[in-house]
């Protein structure tokens, strides 16, 4: 009888087991993610690079943005970053290049391992989170991704598109959060000789340097629009690019022993300010708000590729409607 019940036992086990069993055979495996069916062409210095999207994300994030700005910034430049590959169109041969002046910087892994030591697994742990996390989301306007332009850092407001490049509806001048405290280099200052400044410019005065600024005309976003100096006039892209300044949002003045441009933020100024991203991620606000707010108007965009050659298709759409708090 003992043996009859133990006998029972087992079977009842056994057959327990077998029908877990068949339940694990039968739920199907999880899917791949988005990222990882998404195939694309970078263009580097070495030549084209053939690799999926969550490969090239986690390498472009190291390269563009500092491990320490936390996952939410992490998270609203993977989505930027992945919404520039996904628009393309900038170059015949390959879906962008590793040019942050072009489309974006990016990094191999040797390089990072050579900057970041010991340090280098767990800081590209924290990347592939950021990238895995926001899988398949991109931003769109009208229906199609946006040109998801970011820059390092802005004072007060960010810049207008029409000011820089050609105006976009998504990328107007927006409030800007960051401070000198928590962004380093955020005012900077470029001295320059009178007569550097003359030869530069191709002056033509006789003018004591004292007088040679004669107006500097701002735009909406506090950036200058246009200079008159010595009664010739530029663009403030122009005198930026010709001094090498950090980016138009300056003052010009006359020292008494030299020209002193005092420059405010880095970089053209359209789109994310990175320092801004991680200012309003210390505040509170998620990778969807922090988005919202620097490309307003836009959506957040969900894609599953179906074909390598249209990873656009069939795309589940969001509306990003996050406010500041």
């Amino acid at each position: 009888m003992k043996y009859a019940a133990t006998l029972l036992l087992w079977c009842m086990l056994t057959a327990s087991l077998a029908g877990l069993y068949r339940l694990d055979e039968s739920t199907p495996p999880e899917e791949p993610s988005a990222d990882s069916r998404t195939p694309l062409v970078l263009l580097t210095d070495d030549g084209p690079r053939a690799m999926t999207m969550a490969d090239y994300l986690p390498f472009a994030l190291a390269a563009e943005m500092p491990v320490s700005f936390g996952a939410e910034a992490l998270k609203a430049q993977a989505v930027a970053l992945r919404t520039l590959a996904l628009a393309g169109g900038k170059h015949p041969d390959g879906d962008l290049c590793a040019d942050s002046g072009c489309c974006a910087a990016w990094l191999d892994e040797p390089e990072l391992r050579a900057r970041w030591g010991e340090d280098y697994e767990a800081n590209m742990a924290a990347l592939r989170a950021a990238v895995a996390s926001t899988d398949g989301q991109y931003l769109v306007y009208g229906g199609e991704p946006i040109q998801a332009a970011f820059h390092a850092s802005s004072r007060g407001y960010t810049e207008d598109s029409g000011a820089v490049w050609s105006p976009l509806p998504y990328l107007v001048s927006v409030s800007s959060p960051e401070t000198e405290q928590d962004a380093p280099g955020l005012v900077s200052t470029v001295t320059v000789t009178a007569e550097d400044l003359s030869r530069t410019l191709g002056l033509e005065t006789a003018d004591p340097p004292e007088e040679w600024v004669r107006q500097l005309v701002p735009d909406a976003a506090g950036r200058v629009d246009r200079a008159v100096i010595a009664g010739s006039e530029f663009t403030g892209s122009q005198l930026r690019g010709l001094f090498h300044l950090r980016s138009t949002a300056f003052t010009l003045a006359w020292d008494g022993e030299a020209f002193l441009f005092t420059v405010s933020g880095y970089g053209h100024g359209v789109g994310m300010s990175q320092y801004g991203a991680r200012a309003f991620a210390a505040m509170g606000m998620d990778h969807r708000q922090i988005l919202a707010h620097y490309y307003p108007g836009t959506e957040l965009a969900l894609y599953s590729p179906q074909t390598s050659a249209s990873p656009t298709k069939n795309i589940s759409t969001q509306a990003v409607t996050a406010s500041l708090p």
